[in-house]
C-alpha cells in the first residue's frame, strides 16, 4: 500500500490541504473541531510527517551535531543521551562527533566539517582557544560547552570554579587538612581543570591554609587509570593526604582503586569527591560523594540556544534596544552530593 500523502489526509477529513498543514504545524488559528478532525483523519490513516521535507522547505537539515573530547567518559554520554531526548522533542536529529580533544578536530567541527549538512553544533571544546573561536563567519550556530573561552559565543555550564571551593569546603569542614586536588592545574587558564583548581585554592585560602602547589597533582588523562597511577605514586612516595578533590569522577574511581589497594580505609583516613556524577559511582564501594550537574538542563538550555539560533534568520539573535549581538552565558544549576566516600571519621 502506497503511504498516506498530505492530501490523502485532507480528503478524508474534508478540508483543504492547507488546513491539514495548518495542523500538522500546529497554528493558532484552526477551530477545535477541525483540527479533533484532522487528527483523527491522520491516525486512521497512518500518515507521518515527512520532518526531511519540512526542513528542507526550510533550508535546513534537521540535523545537529554533539562534539565532545571522549564518548566513553561516561560524564560525556550521559550528556549525549539528554542532548539526543531534548533534540527529538524539537524534531531535530543528532550527530555525535568525537573530537579527541585533538584541535585540528574540534576546528574542522566548528566548521560545520566542511559542508552544510549541520545546521547548528554544540561543541565541547577542550584543544580551542579564543582566538578559534573569534571569528565564526560563515560557520553554523554553535552553543559551547563547559568554560567559556570567547565572550561571543552562546554558552552552558556549571559554575565550576563555585562548585569546587564548595566540595572543598565541606572537605576541610571534616576536619581534613592536607587535601588534594587530582588532575587540577597549576596555572592560569580558562579550562574547566584551571577553574576548579581557582575553587579548591580559594577555599584552603577561606580556612586560612596554605596553598601548596605539590597537592596540586596533574594527570595526563582524565580516565580512571590516571587517577589510579597519580594516587598509587603518591603513597609510594610517602605522601599521605587525608582528603582527595578528584575533578572528574573517573579520576575519583581510579583513586578509590589505588587506596584500597594500599589498604587505606575511605572515608576514615581519606575522604574522596569527584565531578560529574556519573552512574559508576553509585554503585562504587564505597560509593562516592560528588559533585552533581543538572546534566539535562545543561542539554535542555544548550539545545534551546542553538534552535534559537537556527531560526533566527541571519544567526544572531539581536537585542531589542540596541540591535547588536546578544550572546547567552547560562550558568546551570549543580548540587554537592553526599555518598559513603566523606561521610565518615570526622577530624574536628
Amino acid at each position: 500500500m502506497a503511504r498516506p500523502r498530505i492530501k490523502d489526509v485532507a480528503r478524508h477529513a474534508g478540508v483543504s490541504e492547507k488546513t491539514v498543514s495548518n495542523v500538522i504545524n500546529d497554528y493558532a488559528h484552526v477551530s477545535d473541531r477541525t483540527r479533533r478532525v484532522v487528527r483523527d483523519s491522520i491516525e486512521q490513516l497512518g500518515y507521518r510527517v515527512n520532518l526531511a521535507g519540512r526542513h528542507l522547505r526550510k533550508g535546513r537539515t534537521g540535523i545537529i551535531a554533539l562534539v565532545v573530547p571522549e564518548l566513553d567518559i561516561p560524564y560525556f554520554a550521559e550528556l549525549a543521551r539528554h542532548v539526543i531526548r531534548e533534540a527529538e522533542e524539537r524534531s531535530l536529529t543528532v550527530l555525535i562527533h568525537q573530537s579527541g580533544a585533538d584541535r585540528a578536530h574540534e576546528l574542522a567541527a566548528l566548521a560545520g566539517f566542511g559542508s552544510t549538512f549541520v545546521d547548528g553544533i554544540i561543541l565541547s571544546p577542550l584543544a580551542l582557544t579564543a582566538d578559534d573561536l573569534r571569528d565564526r563567519s560563515g560557520f553554523p550556530p554553535t552553543v559551547l560547552l563547559g568554560e567559556l573561552l570567547e565572550e561571543g559565543a552562546d554558552h552552558v555550564a556549571i559554575d565550576n570554579e563555585g562548585a569546587a571551593r564548595e566540595a572543598t569546603r565541606h572537605l576541610i569542614g571534616l576536619g581534613r587538612r592536607t587535601v588534594l586536588a587530582v588532575g587540577g592545574v597549576d596555572a592560569p587558564g580558562l579550562g574547566t581543570a584551571e577553574a576548579r583548581t581557582r575553587g579548591y585554592r580559594a577555599a584552603l585560602a577561606e580556612a586560612g591554609i596554605a596553598y601548596d602547589p605539590s597537592l596540586v597533582i596533574p594527570v595526563d588523562s582524565f580516565r580512571m587509570p590516571a587517577g589510579a597511577r597519580a594516587v598509587a605514586r603518591l603513597l609510594h612516595d610517602g605522601v599521605r593526604p587525608d582528603a582527595l578533590l578528584c575533578l572528574n569522577d573517573q579520576l575519583a574511581l581510579g583513586a578509590l582503586r589505588a587506596l584500597h589497594e594500599h589498604g587505606v580505609d575511605v572515608p576514615g583516613e581519606v575522604a574522596v569527591i569527584g565531578f560529574d556524577d556519573v552512574e559508576g559511582g553509585r554503585f562504587s564501594v564505597p560509593t562516592l560523594s560528588t559533585v552533581a550537574p543538572d546534566k539535562a538542563a545543561v542539554a535542555k538550555v544548550a539545545v534551546e540556544l542553538l534552535q534559537r539560533r537556527i531560526e533566527d534568520a541571519d544567526g544572531v539573535r539581536a537585542d531589542a534596544e540596541s540591535g547588536v549581538q546578544s550572546p547567552q552565558d547560562r550558568i546551570v544549576a549543580h548540587r554537592l552530593v553526599l555518598r559513603e566516600s566523606t561521610e565518615g571519621h570526622d577530624r574536628r
